[in-house]
């Protein structure tokens, strides 16, 4: 399995960060992928990449909630690290109209602009759309090219939403614990997508699956997530394992 989005290099892991990547080797997870934030958080996604190579793989990007009246500095900067060296991804980007809407045109400008950065790089975007689907399909309709690929990270929308995803070729869905929740209602329409375009993931230290629910997320807990995803389609975990790793093999490292 690959957790496709994890934020393992947060303080929330420096007490047993070896232990949790150990778990995650013994759960059957062979890469976990790292999605930035901000400039505060590279240094440290960064220094957990170098210390476990080929498993740990980083990303670059500038988060919605971290947009602000002086954003366009932040992404300066953020944008010079594809420069000095290699991501699996521009993420995690987007827009989120959860928490404060203050900066939401600020948030779609620098949305905009890394994804422009994708299409010149090759690179899958990683988008993140809390409470924005409509203003996020908005620009990714406006900037869609046949070679842009990406995953809608922690997909919690509607079945109408789901439909306008996959209406763009080489995008993916990502699930993780928020899947596995009672009051889910994406099992009640989530076999609407092919299995070729789901990825698996855990958004740890966040969105801890069920049975682990309120507390600590971590990578190797995806496999709780693979499991529901093999329940609801009527698979074997095997199966739901083995198309899931494939598809994220081929969204971030092909």
């Amino acid at each position: 399995m690959i957790d496709t989005h994890s934020h393992i290099y947060l303080e929330e892991f420096d007490d047993d960060r070896n232990e949790v990547i150990a778990r995650a080797g013994e759960a059957g997870i062979e890469k976990v992928l790292m999605p930035n934030i901000d400039v505060s958080s590279i240094d440290a996604m960064i220094s957990v990449e170098e210390n476990n190579p080929g498993f740990c793989y980083s990303m670059m990007g500038l988060h919605p909630t971290s947009v602000d009246a002086g954003f366009e500095k932040e992404l300066e900067t953020i944008r010079s690290w594809f420069d000095k060296r290699d991501f699996v991804g521009v993420g995690e980007i987007g827009i989120d109209l959860y928490w404060d809407k203050t900066y939401a045109e600020q948030q779609i400008v620098a949305f905009e602009e890394q994804i422009k950065w994708a299409k010149e790089k090759g690179l899958p975007v990683v988008i993140h759309s809390r409470d924005s689907f409509p203003e996020v399909f908005k620009v990714v309709d406006k900037l869609w090219e046949e070679n842009l690929k990406g995953v809608f990270h922690s997909f919690t929308g509607t079945e109408k939403d789901l439909e306008h995803i996959l209406g763009y070729k080489n995008f993916f869905v990502g699930l993780n614990g928020v899947f596995t929740f009672k009051n889910s209602r994406l099992r009640d329409f989530i076999k609407k997508a092919p299995l070729s375009r789901i990825v698996l993931e855990t958004d740890a230290p966040y969105l801890t699956p069920v049975p682990f629910r309120g507390k600590r997320n971590e990578p190797s807990y995806v496999k709780y997530v693979n499991s529901h995803l093999a329940q609801v389609y009527g698979i074997s975990e095997e199966e739901a394992d083995k198309i899931t790793t494939e598809n994220a093999q081929r969204l971030f490292f092909e």
